[in-house]
């Protein structure tokens, strides 16, 4: 054992080494791989990408984010166990999965395997997951969690929540299950019902699968990402994976709403009833490619991975080109810069923020790897006008990375609670955020 560690060290020294060597930076600013129509240059490919993790930690004593300009941010709840997920019910309770990847065993084999999970470890990524859904409550109603409690235990990597009809759907990284919902419970013992399998596996790159159910109540919306970068997993890999499934909740049958989305994780309503999407997009195209981004979900469109991106922007790493599927494929409504790693989204509806933040979805930005300089690691806004993202984006919620280039926790997803404010899921500060207008005493 021994020699064996000796010899991936001495690969991992070799490895970095070469990293550094052919790293590159990125020659545009993030704003520039931002908006309706970012700027897309030549991709660059290197045999060792560029790797440039911030070293994350927890918040030390009574240190926080920064607050934009007339708000103010505050612990809602401490000492989680890497919460990634909130979902906020409708009596005002907080949930929020406590979780983490499963275990994987054929992805990132080898040598390159074992050079990203040691940076993935450096990241604060490597955390056991406690599989678990917990009950916040704030009962006084001074923005703090007071009571909590163990809702679900004993679950499979889960992520996306949401309650229809008196029972709580749980999208587990392997299966769409559900429970019945009491409000006035603090623990469900009742098993789950199996509703159907996800795309899972022993590669499953991709783990977190979200849920969010249609307004009326009779449509679920599952988010499956895909099973590998780029397609280097083969199609077999990419089976039912890259896409959004549409579940009719009386039936249980399910059908592909949309496809090509590489990693598609947060989804919100918009005012009109719109679907929307932020997606997590292809790495090691250099650092001014593959910009995330958010965009509207229409029924039946493709939106290019692996063969494209941003419409008809071939990427030519895939062994197998399907012109005739890049031809249609779909350009996204809005980009939010390369490598920012796009995962929470909530629409402001509901928010009572200031009025900079009334129409719009907060996006939750946990923070790139493959950028120098760094991209993320923070919460933004994007306005809405009659239904369409314009304009910049607005930071809400900065200062997750130091001066000298260490990470503060990580945020991921974004909700709006029972009295308009913000909550932010920082998975290695293990806080929930909450965010309110400044002179707000709720």
């Amino acid at each position: 054992m021994k020699r064996h560690s000796a010899r991936q060290a001495v690969a991992l020294a070799l490895m970095l080494a070469a990293a550094a060597a052919c790293a590159s930076n990125a020659n545009l600013a993030v704003v520039d791989g931002t908006g309706p129509t970012p700027r897309l240059p030549e991709p660059e490919t290197t045999l060792i990408p560029t790797v440039n993790v911030a070293k994350a930690t927890p918040w030390v004593g009574d240190a926080k984010p920064i607050a934009a300009a007339g708000l103010q941010v505050s612990a809602f709840a401490k000492n989680l166990q890497h919460p990634r997920w909130l979902y906020v019910l409708p009596d005002g309770d907080v949930l929020v999965a406590e979780t983490n990847a499963p275990k994987r065993p054929d992805d990132n084999k080898g040598i390159r395997g074992w050079f990203f999970a040691k940076f993935m470890k450096k990241s604060g990524g490597a955390a056991p997951s406690a599989d678990r859904i917990t009950l916040l409550r704030d009962t006084d109603g001074d923005g703090v969690a007071d009571a909590q409690s163990v809702l679900v235990s004993g679950l499979y990597a889960p992520f996306g929540m949401s309650v229809v009809n008196g029972n709580l759907y749980v999208a587990n990284s392997d299966a769409l299950v559900r429970f019945p919902y009491d409000s006035t419970q603090k623990t469900i013992t009742a098993p789950p019902t199996k509703i159907l399998d996800l795309p899972a596996g022993t590669i499953n790159h991709h783990w977190t699968k979200n849920v969010i159910a249609s307004p009326d109540g009779k449509k679920l919306y599952v988010a499956i990402g895909s099973n590998s970068n780029a397609g280097e997993n083969g199609e077999a890999a990419e089976q039912d994976r890259a896409r959004i499934w549409e579940i009719d909740i009386a039936t249980g049958s399910h059908r592909d709403f949309a496809t090509g989305i590489r990693n598609p994780v947060g989804m919100a309503w918009d005012d009109a009833g719109q679907l929307w999407v932020a997606v997590n997009e292809r790495d090691e195209l250099g650092g001014d490619l593959v910009p995330d981004y958010m965009t509207a979900v229409h029924d039946g469109a493709f939106y290019g991975f692996p063969y494209s991106y941003f419409g008809s922007h071939v990427d030519k790493r895939v062994k197998t080109p399907r012109p005739e599927l890049v031809a249609k494929a779909i350009a996204p409504d809005f980009a939010l810069g390369p490598h920012t790693a796009s995962l929470g989204l909530a629409s402001a509806h509901g928010s009572e923020l200031t009025t900079t933040f009334s129409h719009g979805m907060f996006v939750g930005q946990h923070g790139s790897w493959n950028r120098k300089p760094r991209s993320g690691y923070k919460v933004i806004f994007v306005p809405f006008v009659n239904g369409k993202p314009i304009g910049a984006p607005i930071d809400v919620l900065t200062g997750f990375i130091t001066d000298d280039g260490m990470a503060r926790g990580r945020p991921v997803g974004v909700a709006i609670d029972k009295r308009g404010a913000l909550l932010v899921a920082d998975d290695v500060g293990n806080t929930i955020w909450r965010v309110s207008a400044a002179q707000s005493k709720r």
